[in-house]
């Protein structure tokens, strides 16, 4: 009795434990995110002391000439976000080209670097975003995969019709492997590209049951000779 008693009042105390941690991983994580910060930028770093004698001309106390001086770098990412939109995307990215790519370290460390920015940017991922989730059934009633119609035009290949899909090959769904597969193979998954995403993320952790479910109609496709 009192081990089951000892053993009741554990499981309760972990249940509680496991109920705030993700709380305190979150607060613990910005909290890391702010000291990061603050290393890099902050008033005391290089980065923070040119902010400041940007600011200076407007203000005495060093702390308020470091926010002036941070305000009026945040304020001339409009002009320069302006000027990517009227066409200095190209010229900028052709100087990045042959520049930093091309350096083996630091070309590396931009690619990585650009590929994450690359996710926040909704312009850049407009394509993904317009493709539809499928599930690819090998054989017919094999293994099940995962994957990215661009589009659902299909085209004959020995009398039978097959379709393009692309398959993720990294946790990060904006590229893959490129597959044409017999159209009965593929399924549509009723979930939105998120969903596809938040699969490929968690490195197969979050299972796609909770993300969508296996339709059990075949993806409807277009056979353009027909249509014509």
């Amino acid at each position: 009795m009192l081990r089951q008693s000892i053993r009741s009042m554990v499981t309760t105390w972990l249940t509680g434990l496991l109920a705030l941690l993700p709380l305190v991983l979150t607060l613990a994580l910005l909290a890391w995110m702010f000291s990061l910060l603050n290393t890099l930028v902050g008033p005391s770093t290089l980065t923070g002391k040119l902010l400041g004698a940007l600011g200076q001309p407007f203000a005495s106390n060093p702390v308020l000439a470091y926010l002036v001086g941070s305000l009026v770098l945040l304020a001339s990412l409009y002009p320069l976000g302006l000027a990517v939109q009227l066409g200095l995307r190209r010229p900028l990215a052709w100087l990045v080209d042959m520049t930093l790519r091309r350096a083996p370290l630091i070309g590396s460390l931009y690619n990585l670097a650009d590929r994450f920015v690359g996710l926040l940017d909704r312009s850049k991922n407009a394509d993904i975003a317009a493709m539809s989730p499928v599930w690819c059934i090998f054989g017919g009633d094999g293994a099940a995969v995962l994957a990215l119609q661009p589009n659902p035009e299909t085209f004959e290949l020995d009398g039978r019709q097959y379709s393009a899909i692309l398959v993720p090959t990294a946790p990060i769904p904006v590229g893959g492997g490129l597959i044409y597969v017999p159209v009965e193979w593929l399924r549509p998954a009723e979930m939105g590209v998120e969903g596809l995403t938040s699969v490929y993320l968690s490195m197969g952790l979050t299972p796609p049951h909770q993300a969508g479910r296996l339709a059990k109609e075949p993806v409807v496709v277009v056979d353009d000779d027909k249509a014509s």
